[in-house]
Parts: C-alpha cells; structure tokens; sequence
C-alpha cells in the first residue's frame, strides 16, 4: 500500500488531539475526570444504538437495555476508582495518589495494544481469533507481558514501594487481558452490524467505541479486584 501523507498527517494530528485531551481530563482534577467520561459515556452509548439498530433492527431498544451494564456501570465504577486514595493491606493502609487506579487501567491497555501490535507485526503467526484476524497469539501474549512488565517497573521507579508495583502489575494483567476480551467483543458487534468502525469522532481512528472498547471491559474486572483484596 502506497504511503498517503495527507492520510498519515490526519491520523497523527487526531491522535495528539485525542492524547491531549485525554491527559487534561486524567490529570487536571475529579471534575475535569468526570466530564470525561461524561463525555465518553454518551459517546459510546449513541455509537452503540446505532449498531444495534443495524443488528436489530426494530427489536433494537430492547437490546439497548445492555448498554446499561456494557457502558453506564464501567463509567461509574472508573469515577469509583479515580476517588479511592488508600488501599489497604493485611490491615495496614496506604496512601495512593489521587486518580493512580484508572491511569494504571488506561496506560497498561494503551501499552498491551501498542506491543500486541508490535510484536505481533514481527513474530506473530498464530491466529487469536477469527473475530480479528489480524490478531496473533504471540502478539496478544506479547502485549500483555510487556504491559505488565512497564507498569510494575514505573510504578516502583515512582513510589519505590514494592507493594506498590505487585498490586499496580495485578492491575495491568486484569486490564490486559479483560482490555483485550472488550476489544474483541466490540469488533463483533461491528462483524454482526456490518460496519468497520463504530464512528467517526476521531479522523482515521474510528469512533468512541473504537477507542473505549476494552476500557468498558478492564474497568469491571479491576474494580472487582480492588473490592475483594484493597479496601
């Protein structure tokens, strides 16, 4: 395939927008997370009515009913995570910083897409799935070994507390691993809807689904996680 600069220039520029934005509204404050994910919230709900209406037509707001806990219930669990500033361990408590969890979530499915990519482009040969054809065994176990391995070492390289880094590598894997189920669901409703991308938010990226498709899965699984052995 011929390269295409303008194509390139379009999907860079919309990638740094998305970045930018993405980092203003993780790091700025609580508010500024929840317009965020306010923002994503109805995103993906209305990306998700309209694949539903081409999968069902006519039976279609039935089926909607589902968005309430593939969207609305991750986007309130994820503000849960933003506000938990303690976890405790063996009934000694921790002070983390404010937003840790959700940034651990997002960086380690950015990181495992990133590698699953990568290193499925140079040794992938195994096929994961005929959901996803591109995707590779190697390249998803890839992903998640590098994830892991980067969260676990900045984390410590940061805090310099060990528990720390075991607790935020439990994180990566759990975001990993459910990251990539969300990925795959997603790209199944596409298949049964007939589509490519979910939407056209971001230029060359596809929609907010595309973008938030294995957030709404890691984002439950994680939050489970902290329940059951941090609080």
């Amino acid at each position: 395939m011929a390269f295409n600069f303008q194509t390139f220039k379009t999907r860079a520029l919309t990638a740094l927008l998305f970045v930018v934005v993405m980092l203003l509204g993780l790091l700025w404050n609580f508010w500024s997370f929840v317009v965020l994910f306010t923002v994503i919230h109805f995103g993906c709900w209305y990306e998700l009515v309209k694949l539903i209406k081409k999968i069902y037509a006519g039976k279609y707001l039935l089926y909607c009913l589902f968005g309430l806990i593939y969207i609305t219930m991750p986007v309130l669990m994820v503000i849960d995570l933003y506000k938990i500033r303690t976890f405790n361990v063996y009934d000694t408590y921790f002070i983390i910083g404010k937003g840790l969890i959700p940034i651990v979530i997002i960086v380690s499915i950015w990181i495992n897409d990133t590698m699953a990519y990568l290193v499925g482009s140079f040794i992938g040969k195994t096929p994961l799935t005929t959901i996803s054809p591109k995707k590779t065994w190697e390249g998803t176990i890839g992903g998640i070994v590098l994830s892991i391995a980067t969260i676990g070492i900045s984390v410590y390289f940061i805090t310099d507390f060990t528990g720390a880094a075991i607790y935020s590598m439990i994180a990566a894997v759990l975001s990993s691993i459910f990251g990539t189920l969300g990925d795959l669901f997603e790209s199944k409703l596409k298949r049964m809807a007939d589509v490519k991308d979910s939407g056209s938010f971001m230029p060359g990226h596809g929609g907010f689904l595309d973008r938030f498709d294995s957030l709404l899965f890691a984002v439950p699984a994680v939050w489970i996680y902290v329940q059951l052995f941090l609080k």
